[in-house]
């Protein structure tokens, strides 16, 4: 199957994924399952079988930035760093999402924190966790759990 093929199937794939993840107080124990372990595992396989065939025939490496972008010109390479970035994301809003629901937070509150997850990934984990701390503070500082 080509790179391109394979990117057709992968997205749509992990926007399942979010879609979920947006109706997480619906069917949390369904959403987990699928954010937390099936759609990730499915990434990480397909990422992990990615690099089995290609790493060692791909130019570049890890050394230096241009070494990096070299590496990413093979497109089954690149493919693999892109599901890498699917995967990744996805489980971190995933924990976002079961983060705030064991924290008490509004899912209402975690919507935006996961759009910025899905499309800036460390910036969304960055303002969402900033939310966890300040729901935390405002607990400890009023005597109440949340």
């Amino acid at each position: 199957m080509s790179p391109e093929a394979m990117f057709q199937i992968a997205n749509p794939i992990a926007l399942l994924g979010w879609a979920a993840l947006l109706l997480a107080p619906l069917a949390p124990r369904l959403v987990d399952t699928i954010t937390h372990l099936i759609i990730p595992m499915l990434m990480a396989l397909a990422y992990s079988a990615l690099m089995l065939a290609h790493w060692s025939g791909a130019t570049g490496g890890y050394g230096s930035l241009p070494e990096v972008m070299a590496l990413f010109t093979d497109p089954h390479v690149a493919l693999a760093g892109w599901v890498h970035y699917l995967a990744f994301d996805l489980f971190v809003g995933a924990w976002a999402t079961r983060t705030a629901r064991a924290e008490g937070i509004p899912h209402l509150l975690v919507l935006p924190h996961l759009a910025l997850i899905f499309l800036f990934g460390p910036a969304g984990f960055l303002t969402f966790y900033a939310m966890v701390a300040a729901f935390r503070l405002r607990a400890t500082s009023s005597g109440a759990t949340i």
